[in-house]
This record gives structure tokens, sequence and C-alpha cells, in this order.
């Protein structure tokens, strides 16, 4: 396993990346990633400041003769996603992420890699380090807890950024120019209850739907994957249509923003209904796999002895449990007539989990278009209340919308062309870019997002590929050189 990734080019970006694998950075937990900037940039004596959100904020002046250039902010986020395969054992909190090459490829043993958005950052201490480069006055933001709410730009206060221009190093197809994004919202759930002593002469089961791809809830959501919470509850629906169970405690998915890969529920059946209901889940597995035939390869649907619980969430809760989560949107809602083969509208129903005393849940709504994201939320919150569950809507922002006239995207059309004798493609993403919510603080600010190819961000099977990070560094630099003036 060759873990040298230093070796690789361009050597700066890959030397800061190589550092930063090391330095555990999950959301939420990002003191260590903060404390490393902020030492690089004492180090090499460049101006800095962290902000009230936690961001951490530099500026480099421009080199001489290019005084008269637009500044230009260029933008990643420091924290990652933290999710793994389910036989390995890792802690993101203390453990460096084990990064290596494989093959045209950098990937990670058993966990997301976090190249979403560790390349990013990367860049800009690259471009920060290296004095040889020619731009105007630059400025590098890297934003906290991005991947689970954004808290970095939405506490990014105006009056700190100075610059014209801002590029967002937060996307994953090298060769295409973003120029809009969704916005998007969550739909937290509580569905509380009053735990019941679980019954005598039942067998308890643990029933899982495992295998499945998961990936970006945003990128990944048009690819069509299973979501496991989604196909779990229909399981369990099956079997409640045809015997007693009760269930004891469920816990499926993880964060908002990744397709859930894994989910799990204690049951408890009549013993006598047990080889039924092993038989039951057997032929779902069946169902699921023709159902996702092309799309998923990998799909499991098990039961297997489990310890008796004490309690089990009453028979009333557990139904109306089964029928808002049967009932509740997930996947693409819409895609958009403005753009081939963009989703406009879209859920992720992301986490279900018992504490014994509730049930909550979390949904990730996106979309470009702000009355269709509130019509979904509406819809959402609409199945649970039903359900006797309370659901708070919160963290709702605005997409991104193009502007084909930008001067910053004529400019690095002309310079893809003049590196690689061809245009890239100008479009949109389904996802969260950081983009829309700093430029409501900063009217105005013309804005591109760009990045290296990074295939299945937000899973285990992350990956970058080499080849293309070199190509996106080289544009980021002859953007910088080649900036519009003022």
């Amino acid at each position: 396993m060759d873990k040298n990734l230093a070796a690789l080019k361009p050597a700066l970006v890959w030397k800061h990346f190589a550092e930063i694998v090391n330095i555990p950075r999950p959301s939420g937990s990002e003191d260590k990633i903060r404390q490393y900037l902020v030492d690089f940039a004492v180090a090499k004596g460049i101006e800095h400041k962290v902000d009230e959100a936690g961001n951490v904020y530099m500026r480099k002046a421009a080199t001489p003769g290019y005084e008269d250039r637009k500044g230009i902010v260029i933008q990643a986020h420091m924290d990652m996603v933290p999710q793994k395969n389910n036989d390995k054992e890792f802690d993101f909190i203390n453990d460096p992420i084990e990064a290596y090459i494989d093959g045209e490829w950098v990937t990670a043993n058993g966990t997301t890699l976090g190249a979403d958005n560790g390349i990013g950052m990367a860049a800009i201490l690259a471009v920060m380090e290296d004095d040889t480069i020619e731009h105007g006055p630059i400025e590098g933001l890297i934003t906290a807890t991005e991947e689970t709410g954004m808290d970095g730009a939405f506490g990014l206060k105006g009056g700190l950024l100075q610059g014209d221009i801002l590029l967002n190093l937060d996307s994953e197809t090298e060769g295409e120019l973003y120029v809009g994004c969704a916005g998007g919202m969550d739909a937290n759930i509580t569905l509380p209850y009053d735990a019941v002593a679980a019954p005598a002469g039942y067998k308890a089961l643990e029933l899982s739907v495992k295998g499945c791809k998961g990936g970006h809830s945003g990128i990944q959501i048009v690819c069509q994957r299973a979501n496991a919470n989604k196909l779990l509850f229909r399981v369990l629906r099956a079997l409640a249509a045809q015997m007693d169970v009760k269930i004891a405690s469920v816990d499926g998915g993880g964060l908002r923003n990744a397709i859930p890969r894994e989910s799990i529920a204690v049951v408890m059946v009549k013993s006598s209904d047990e080889a039924a209901a092993k038989s039951t889940a057997a032929e779902f597995e069946k169902i699921f796999v023709a159902e996702y035939a092309g799309i998923e390869d990998s799909i499991a649907v098990t039961v297997t002895d489990a310890a008796t619980p004490a309690t089990v969430i009453p028979d009333g809760v557990a139904q109306r449990l089964m029928a808002a989560v049967t009932a509740c949107p997930d996947g693409v809602e819409k895609m958009s007539m403005a753009m081939e083969g963009l989703v406009q509208t879209s859920n992720n129903f992301a986490r279900v989990v018992s504490d014994g005393k509730c049930v909550k849940m979390q949904t990730l709504m996106r979309s470009s278009v702000r009355s269709e994201k509130e019509a979904l939320g509406d819809a959402i919150k609409a199945v649970f209340e039903l359900a006797g569950a309370d659901v708070e809507l919160s963290g709702s922002y605005d997409g991104w919308n193009p502007n084909m006239e930008s001067p910053i995207l004529k400019a690095m059309l002309a310079s893809y062309e003049a590196l690689y004798g061809k245009k890239p493609a100008v479009t949109a993403i389904h996802a969260g870019l950081e983009c829309g919510i700093i430029g409501s603080n900063y009217p105005g600010l013309d804005m591109i997002s760009f990045g290296p190819t990074i295939c299945y961000p937000h899973s285990p099977d992350e990956k970058v590929e080499i080849a293309s990070v070199e190509k996106f560094y080289d544009f980021l630099l002859h953007t910088l050189k080649n900036a519009p003036k003022k």
C-alpha cells in the first residue's frame, strides 16, 4: 500500500493534503485542523484571522505588476464527513485517515478520504505558500462545519472579505464550472413514546438492511441509489401485515447529507413466527436486488438472533412510525427543465434512531426553487405530524442563481481553453455549496465553483483522481494570473 502522497504532483498541494489527512477533522471537531491552519499562517508570515464562527481567513498582497486585478477569494471548508465500513475499527476524533495511492487514484482504507474538501484546502495553502506564482490580491477563506449545516458560511459576517470574486474549490468533476447550486432545509422530527415492557414468550431478532452504496445526498441522489432506512421500513411494514411485531429499537443512517447505507431494527415476534420473519426478509432481499439491478450490487437483508430487550415501542406508536416513514418522500422529486440532467428538488431521509423515550429522525431537502423546497418541507411536516411527531424545519438557505454574464466565468472559460484546447462545461449542482450563503452576505460577489474529480464523496469509497488534481491546480493558477482587471 503506497502511502507516499507527498511524492505526487503538484508537490505543494499533495504535501499539504498528506498533512491534512493526518489531522482528525470530522464536522464539529475542527480545533486541530484550525490550529494547523493558524500555525501555517504564522510560520509563513501570512496575514490571518479566525472569526467568531471559527472560519480561518488569510490574505496575500498582489505580486508586482498585478495590483490592478480584481481581488479573488479562494474558498474551501475544513471539515470532512466521517463515514466508515461496518467492519472497520476507526475513531474519527483521534485517528488519522489511512490514505493511499491506488493506481490513478488516492483513496482511504475503509473510511471517507476527506478529499472533500481537503484538496481544496490544500490548494489554498499551496497558493499562499508559493511566492513564485503571479496573482492579484488574494484571500483564502476556509470555513468551519460545512458538512453538517454550513455553520461557518452562515456565521461569516460582512466586512471581512475584500475581494470582488469568489472561487469555491468544493466541486467534484474536473472540467466543469459550476455557476449555481441548490438551497437546502432540514426537517428534525421527534416522535415521543412511553416504552412498555417487552412481552413474554416472544423472540428477539435483529433485522438489518446493509450493503447499500450510499453517497452524497445531493450529487448521488440522481443515481437512484437505495436508502437503507426506507428499505428497512418496507420490510417492517410487510412483517407487521403478517404477524404481531414489536419494535424495540431502530438505528439507521448517519449524517443528514449522506444517503443511508445501513439500517437496523431490533424486533420481537412470537417464537412460532420466527421462521416466517426470516423467510419474508429473504424474499425482500430478492425484491430489492431486482429493483436496484444495475444500481446496487450488495444489498443484504438479514435476520439474526438478538438479546432480549427490556422494553419495546408501544404498538400504536410503532404503527404510526412505520406508516410515516413509508409515506415520507425520499429521492428525486423533480428534475430541472432548464438544465438537462440536473435534479431540481429532492429529499434524503437520512436518519432514524430510537433512545427508549422517542424516535428521532432527520431529512435534508434540497431545491434550486425556494417555493418547491418549502412545499416539500410542508409535506414532510404534515406526514409526521399526522403520526403524532413534532417537526422542526430549520437551517433553510437559498440556492445560488447563475450569472452567465459573469466576468470571472468569461475569464475562466478563456483560461481553460488556453490550457487544454477546449472549453469546460458550465453547469449547476444539486448540492448546497456555500456560495449561495456567502453571496447573501456579500451581494455582488462574482462566484464560480470548480475542483478535481472526486468520486463517491461522503462514503468509504471516496477517491480523488490524481491527474485531475494537477489539472485543477494549474487551472487555478492560470485563473489567478489572468483575473479580470478592476
